[in-house]
């Protein structure tokens, strides 16, 4: 549902444009769109599996990597020193 503001006779711009924001802020519009802005549907229980499969695969090569020596020291990026 879109609001719609005519210009009444002798009205300023200045003037319609409140009276507009007035009329989309009393409509709850924008308050509605600003909540599902950064909404994100649940993933389903497959994907959640899968997700976590990938994760502890991936962890599990890493730690292999570290131990064989063949992967480089990890940077923190808050301070820009290797951790240990």
């Amino acid at each position: 549902m879109s609001q719609e503001v005519k210009r009444k006779r002798g009205e300023t711009f200045e003037s319609m444009m409140r009276r507009f924001s007035r009329r989309v802020q009393q409509s709850g519009k924008l308050l509605q769109a600003k909540k599902i802005r950064f909404h994100t549907a649940e993933k389903s229980k497959n994907l959640q599996r899968a997700s976590a499969l990938r994760r502890e695969e991936l962890r599990k090569k890493r730690e292999y990597l570290k131990k064989i020596g063949k992967l480089k020291e990890e940077f923190d990026t808050r301070n820009k020193y290797p951790r240990r």
